[in-house]
C-alpha cells in the first residue's frame, strides 16, 4: 500500500507553476497552500488543502477541501467543524516538548486529519505518536525537510507515518517523493531447480553478507555465478554445531556472483558493503530491501553446484565448500551445500535480461 504524499507550495517561489505540474503528472494526493488562489486550478483528483496564515473566512473554507487548523492561531478545531460540517479540517501540532508531544497523540487518535512537525531531528517522539494512534483511522501526516527523511519517516516503527509533507527545493523532488512513497520491491517467480551435478572447485574468496536485520528461517537472498540464473542461500538461522546462529548473515557464495539489490539491479558480491541494500526473498518470493552492515570477504574451498530448471536453463552457484553452508529447496527445505547431489531441488530465480553494470538490459550476451 502506498504512502501519502502531499505537496507544500507555500514557498515554491518562481518554480510553483512547475512543481504543480510535476505534483499532478505523479498524482500526490494534496496541495497544501496558505491561499486558496494557489488551488484553484487543481484538478478534482487532487485535495486542496489550505493553510491559512490568519483565521479563515467562509469563502476561504468553501473553496478548499481540507483546513488545516492550527489552534494557537486559529481557535479551537471544533469551532470550525461545527460552523462548516461539510468541510474537512485537521489539526497541526509542532512538537517541541512533552505537553505538544502529548497534545499530537491526541489529534493523532482523533483527528481525520494531523499534520506534524517536529523540532529536533530524533524520530523517537513521531514513534509515541504513530504507537498512541496505532487503533485510530485519521491520517498522520507528517512534515519532512527532504526526500531522504521523508524515506526515513515512511519507515518509522515499520509503519511509519501516514504521510509526509514536503516543500520541494526543486522540480524533480515530487518525483522523487512520490518514488519513496510507493516502492516496495516486487515479489518474484521462483522456480524448483534440479541439481544436476557439483564439483570442489579448490580455494577461493567468498563473502559473508551480514545484514542490519533479522532473517527469517525461510529466508535468504539470491546468489549466482550468471545473472540469468541464481539460488536461494538461506540465512544462517537455523541451528548448527559448534558455532551459535547468525540471523543476520547469508554465506552467500564467491565474490564474483551476482545478487539482487534495488530496482532490479544487480551486484556483484565484492561491491556490496555497509550501507548497501541487498534484496531478502523467502521461499514464496515474497522480498523487502535490507541494509548490509559488513560484507566478511575471507579465503575458503569453495564447491561448484549447477542446477537446471525445467525450461532448461542452467544455473550455477559457487559456495564456501563447508556442510554449514545451506541453499533452500522447496517448501523452506534446508539443504547443507556439501550434501547437495543430483536430482536434489533447490529454489531459485531466472531473471530474463541481461546485465550492463548491474542494470538490466536487453543486448546480445552470453555467460559461462
Amino acid at each position: 500500500m502506498s504512502k501519502i504524499s502531499w505537496l507544500d507550495i507555500r514557498t515554491a517561489g518562481d518554480a510553483k507553476a512547475a512543481i504543480l505540474q510535476e505534483a499532478i503528472h505523479q498524482r500526490v494526493e494534496a496541495v497544501l497552500a496558505a491561499d486558496p488562489a494557489d488551488l484553484a486550478d487543481l484538478p478534482p483528483t487532487v485535495k486542496k488543502v489550505l493553510f491559512p496564515v490568519g483565521r479563515p473566512g467562509p469563502e476561504e473554507i468553501a473553496a478548499v477541501d481540507v483546513v488545516i487548523v492550527d489552534p494557537r492561531v486559529h481557535g479551537a478545531v471544533e469551532t470550525y467543524a461545527l460552523d462548516h460540517p461539510d468541510t474537512e479540517f485537521g489539526e497541526f501540532v509542532e512538537i517541541v516538548d512533552a505537553p505538544t508531544l502529548e497534545q499530537a497523540c491526541k489529534a493523532a487518535s482523533s483527528r481525520s486529519t494531523s499534520l506534524l512537525q517536529f523540532r529536533d531531528p530524533t524520530k523517537i517522539p513521531l514513534e509515541i505518536v504513530i504507537a498512541a494512534a496505532a487503533a485510530a483511522t485519521g491520517s498522520i501526516i507528517t512534515e519532512a525537510k527532504d526526500v531522504a527523511e521523508a524515506e526515513i519517516i515512511f519507515g518509522v516503527l515499520e509503519h511509519g507515518s501516514d504521510g509526509v509533507l514536503l516543500a520541494p527545493g526543486k522540480v524533480g523532488d515530487i518525483t522523487e517523493l512520490r518514488a519513496a512513497a510507493t516502492e516496495r520491491p516486487p515479489q518474484l517467480d521462483l522456480v524448483e531447480l534440479e541439481v544436476v551435478r557439483t564439483e570442489h572447485v579448490g580455494m577461493g574468496e567468498r563473502a559473508c553478507v551480514d545484514t542490519c536485520t533479522h532473517f527469517s528461517e525461510d529466508e535468504g537472498i539470491l546468489v549466482g555465478s550468471h545473472s540469468k540464473g541464481m539460488i536461494l542461500c538461506v540465512s544462517e538461522t537455523h541451528p548448527l554445531p559448534y558455532m551459535p546462529t547468525r540471523p543476520f548473515r547469508v554465506n552467500a557464495g564467491a565474490i564474483h556472483s551476482y545478487t539482487l539489490s534495488k530496482d532490479a539491479r544487480t551486484n556483484y558480491l565484492s561491491e556490496l558493503k555497509s550501507g548497501s541494500k541487498v534484496l531478502a526473498v523467502d521461499v514464496k518470493g515474497q522480498t523487502r530491501l535490507v541494509t548490509v552492515g559488513r560484507v566478511k570477504i575471507e579465503s575458503r574451498p569453495l564447491i561448484s553446484v549447477t542446477a537446471k530448471s525445467a525450461s532448461g536453463v542452467e544455473v550455477n552457484l559457487i559456495l564456501q565448500d563447508d556442510w554449514h553452508v545451506r541453499v533452500l529447496g522447496p517448501k523452506g527445505v534446508v539443504l547443507n551445500s556439501t550434501e547437495l547431489k543430483p536430482g536434489d531441488k533447490v529454489l531459485g530465480y531466472l531473471p530474463l535480461e541481461d546485465r550492463h553494470v548491474g542494470y538490466p538490459i536487453d543486448e546480445f550476451c552470453i555467460e559461462r
